[in-house]
């Protein structure tokens, strides 16, 4: 399977809220990939292994694991380009999840794919 597959539906099980519009779980798996096939391949596998329930435009998780800045997102230093906004970093911040690395992020970006912002 696609590693962006995996990398999706390992940064779905990490989802911070009871729920979400479909938008907004879009918008989070975006931090993966941008193309629309793979996304939706991630959201149908999320709901057939059980990570997601879908009704409508929400999406609920069923399970809650937060990332925590230290332990599963980390800083570097270094020259990176956020995968959200684009912006020039000098310290990037990855989520460090069992299916790979997802990052760089700026500091607000980083915030703003966990659902902090």
């Amino acid at each position: 399977m696609d590693d962006r597959v995996e990398r999706g539906l390992a940064l779905l099980v990490r989802l911070e809220h009871e729920s979400l519009s479909l938008s907004d779980t879009i918008d989070r798996l975006e931090a993966v990939t941008t193309d629309p096939t793979a996304i939706r391949t991630i959201l149908d596998e999320a709901e057939t292994r059980g990570v997601i329930d879908r009704e409508d435009a929400t999406v609920r998780p069923r399970r809650h694991q937060y990332l925590r800045f230290g332990r599963d997102v980390i800083s570097k230093d270094g020259e990176f380009s956020c995968r959200r906004c684009g912006a020039s970093l000098s310290t990037g911040y990855f989520m460090d999840l069992d299916a790979g690395e997802i990052g760089p992020f700026g500091s607000t970006c980083i915030r703003k794919v966990l659902g902090r912002e």
